[in-house]
């Protein structure tokens, strides 16, 4: 008998899950407060997307991670596909952000920041999911950075979507 390959991440991806959940839903009431701001500018739409799909990631991922008796290629494959999408995603809007001569000069200081916390929350998930798929169950590890990657940068994007355009 072959053990599930997330045996002991059961509580981590449980508590994931919950968490990602619950950040989710104080970004759609930090969306509802600032709504108007953020349609009037395909920047800050831009950024709340990114952060929607940033928690939403981390949601898919220990999602997966609890379906029972799935194998780690599986698993694996989920991880890399989830990772892989929210990076593309995010690469194209921050790529449209740079090449935008009308980005406000407050926004085009902090594009840095913004294109660092999504390479930091995405990329620990396409490690992992490559490492699963090449048989590297101790790929597993990289879903913990990853994840507090995801909470940072959804964090800093909620402040500003929140706080910042509000000044």
């Amino acid at each position: 008998m072959t053990t599930s390959p997330t045996a002991g991440w059961e509580n981590f991806f449980v508590a994931q899950v919950g968490a990602a959940a619950a950040l989710t839903g104080l970004l759609f009431v930090a969306v509802s407060i600032s709504l108007r701001a953020i349609l009037a500018s395909q920047h800050l739409r831009d950024r709340a997307t990114e952060t929607l799909m940033t928690f939403m990631l981390v949601l898919s991922v220990a999602t997966c991670g609890l379906v029972p008796g799935q194998g780690a290629r599986a698993l694996g494959a989920e991880m890399g596909a989830f990772g892989g999408f929210v990076w593309i995603v995010a690469a194209r809007r921050h790529l449209r952000a740079h090449r935008d001569p009308g980005l406000e000069a407050k926004a085009r200081r902090w594009l840095w920041a913004r294109v660092l916390g999504a390479q930091a929350s995405t990329l620990p998930f396409l490690a992992a999911g490559g490492s699963m798929l090449a048989g590297h169950e101790g790929g597993l590890a990289w879903v913990a950075p990853g994840t507090l990657g995801c909470f940072a940068a959804g964090a800093f994007n909620a402040w500003v979507l929140l706080v910042e355009i509000q000044r």
